[in-house]
Formats: C-alpha cells, structure tokens, sequence
C-alpha cells in the first residue's frame, strides 16, 4: 500500500516524533544490516523525514563511536558512529541521541543513519532518495513533496 501524500511545508516547528508502522530496512555491502518495524521519525518543518532505527535491529559486524559531534536544538547532542561490515566500512554514516531531551526520549538507544552512504534505504520496500546538501540525513519517499531544506539555494530556510 503506497505511503499517504505528505508536504514537508505541514511538518511542525518543533519537530514531531511518531512511530513508523512500516518496515525499515538498511542495506550496506550488499547485505541488510538493519530491518525493523518499530522505528520512529521526525518530521520538521522542510526536511524529509529522519528516521531512527533500535541499535539492536543492527547486524554489523562493528559499530564504532567516532569522534564527530553536533547539537540539535530540539534533540540535544548527537554522537556519531562508523559502521562495519563485510570489509566495508562507513564513517560518520549515523547518528543518535545517548541523552535526549525528554520529548525525544524514545529516540534513546536509536541509530539514524544517511541515506547516502548506504546502498540502499527502504520504507515499506520502496528505496529512498537522500536529502540533498550532506548535513541533513532525510530520507524522501516518492509521497513527499517539497522543496526539501539541503538543496541548492535552502541554506537562509
């Protein structure tokens, strides 16, 4: 059953946190590291959504701490992490919240991770597209509409 048609520009500011009933599904080095069906997203004004994944739905052979560091305003500080499996490796391709802020918490022992430095990243089995720019870590599904916050000319949004 196709995703319901959603516009970035509804998202609220603050963000929203909602569980996502659709299958998750990450595939790195050829294989799926990451499956699940209790994941969350956060939905935010202009972005594509950011979804977060248990740690422990994750079957990499390593998942590193790195020593990159960021701050969300809404979230709190975020770690990042490197992840490792079958010769490949992928660094600063994720991140999580150790400690968020209490309307995240359930974000807590979550990993999102980028799109862009997977082989692949599906919703429900439909493979997403990266948001554009690098620092934002959205996944865009074909029900999406935009413009999208990361591309060219969105960096004063």
């Amino acid at each position: 059953m196709p995703l319901p048609r959603e516009n970035v520009w509804d998202y609220p500011r603050p963000p929203r946190l909602e569980q996502v009933p659709q299958e998750l599904v990450i595939i790195f080095a050829g294989r799926a590291i990451a499956a699940t069906r209790a994941g969350w997203r956060v939905l935010e004004t202009s972005h594509p959504p950011v979804y977060y994944l248990p740690r422990d739905c994750f079957t990499c052979e390593v998942i590193a701490s790195t020593r990159r560091r960021s701050f969300c305003e809404w979230k709190g500080s975020a770690a990042y992490w490197s992840l490792k499996t079958d010769g490949r490796t992928a660094t600063d391709c994720a991140w999580s919240y150790p400690d968020p802020v209490p309307a995240f918490a359930a974000i807590r022992d979550h990993l999102a991770v980028y799109p862009a430095a997977m082989d692949r990243c599906t919703v429900e089995g439909e493979a997403v597209t990266p948001q554009p720019g690098g620092f934002y870590g959205g996944w865009i599904t074909l029900n999406l509409v935009g413009p999208f916050k990361g591309e060219p000319g969105t960096s004063h949004w």
